[in-house]
């Protein structure tokens, strides 16, 4: 079907810088090429097949012209449309086209078998996983963590997939914390400080600052952009009590909406008020308690009684919301959904803020001193180190 340039079938391939990291070495050669139409048509030894359209294929020149060769990024505009096909040529397996107006571009064969229209990325970032009820968290170990690339992954890995995951023996040092979490990327700061310490204390501006219990809940709801990672590293733990309890958010409300259909409608169709204010701050946002996506599946749990406001809904749906909210409540705090542990030092919780749901139990401070510190993470810098790290060496 060729209208390429051929010699002897290449058996093995030159590969072509196409400005980017990840690996595409490992991939066949091309063997056929078609420039016909408004498409470029390619074939590979392993036998795959792909229509390309030509404005995809001269977007993508990866030359010095068309690509800054220092930071990879895009400098050809996608603005003149391509009218004519271009000549196609194979060397070593892979693509050259010269266009219309004489410009060449030059494609690795393995780069482009990646990326056949409609072929799906090989996965790197894990899927979430329900937690089924023996769940246990991962753990691994501080010395693996900050010692190697496996156990920084292993770490990453559960994270994202169950939405949290523990870091033990690690040393007791102030701001440990933050220096765990930076390896990652820079510290999400809130109203609460880039890093915060979670102890009782007098004169607190939030029920954390307390030996009160503390419910379940996601972290400042009332923000448009709620932190997506929490990290809480355990210094001293001797009080009697405080031990802590998490919550597959995700898990109870699917649980709802096979149970109870029009109330997980409600709770995730109808926008609500949540409020922080002390004497500094006033921050508010409006919100449903659960955000889905297109295809309906769950992207946000945003709950935090303390610090929902005011219902400011048409009187004859509050009752309606009361009742769905109550029912979400109940498989929250159900033993179905619950984790329960006591950290101790040296110990680190990790957990995605806006999936997985996180309280205490009281603790008395007569009895002993309790002291954690805490930070925030995105979870876009979660997933590019993923990325990092699962590049080839």
């Amino acid at each position: 079907m060729t209208n390429a340039t051929l010699s002897e079938p290449a058996t093995q391939r030159t590969v072509i810088a196409m400005g980017e990291l990840s690996t595409y070495a490992d991939a066949p050669v091309l063997t056929d090429a078609l420039a016909s139409g408004a498409r470029v048509t390619l074939c590979w030894r392993d036998g795959a097949q792909a229509h390309f359209p030509l404005m995809w294929l001269r977007d993508n020149c990866a030359c010095q012209a068309c690509r800054h060769t220092v930071t990879r990024e895009r400098l050809y505009l996608p603005l003149t449309p391509i009218t004519a096909a271009p000549q196609a040529s194979l060397h070593d397996g892979n693509l050259t086209l010269v266009w219309q107006d004489g410009h060449v571009s030059d494609f690795d064969a393995g780069w482009l078998h990646q990326r056949r229209p409609g072929q799906e990325p090989a996965p790197v970032i894990p899927a979430r996983r329900p937690w089924a009820a023996d769940f246990a968290p991962t753990s691994v170990s501080h010395a693996d963590f900050a010692g190697s690339a496996a156990g920084e992954r292993a770490w990453l890995t559960a994270l994202l997939r169950d939405g949290l995951v523990l870091l033990d023996e690690g040393p007791l040092a102030d701001e440990e914390v933050s220096r765990l979490a930076e390896r990652i990327g820079p510290l999400r700061p809130t109203n609460f400080g880039a890093r915060f310490d979670v102890r009782s204390k007098p004169n607190p501006n939030n029920a954390a600052y307390t030996a009160i219990g503390l419910a379940l809940h996601t972290d400042l709801p009332n923000w448009r952009q709620p932190p997506d990672i929490q990290l809480l590293y355990c210094l001293e733990n001797e009080a009697e009590g405080g031990e802590s309890i998490f919550a597959d958010g995700f898990a109870a409300a699917d649980t709802l909406r096979r149970q109870d259909p029009e109330a997980f409608r409600i709770l995730s169709e109808t926008p609500i008020d949540f409020r922080f204010q002390d004497e500094e701050q006033d921050i508010t946002t409006r919100a449903p308690v659960l955000s889905v996506d297109h295809d309906g599946q769950l992207i946000e749990v945003r709950f935090n009684n303390w610090i929902r406001d005011s219902l400011r809904l048409p009187a004859h749906v509050i009752d309606a919301w009361y009742d769905a909210y109550r029912q979400f409540w109940q498989l929250l705090h159900s033993s179905e959904h619950q984790l329960e542990f006591a950290l101790v030092p040296g110990q680190m919780v990790a957990f995605d803020n806006r999936r997985v749901l996180h309280g205490r139990r009281a603790f008395d401070p007569s009895t002993g001193r309790r002291h954690l510190q805490g930070t925030y993470l995105d979870l876009d810098m979660l997933e590019s180190r993923l990325r990092v790290l699962s590049r080839p060496d």
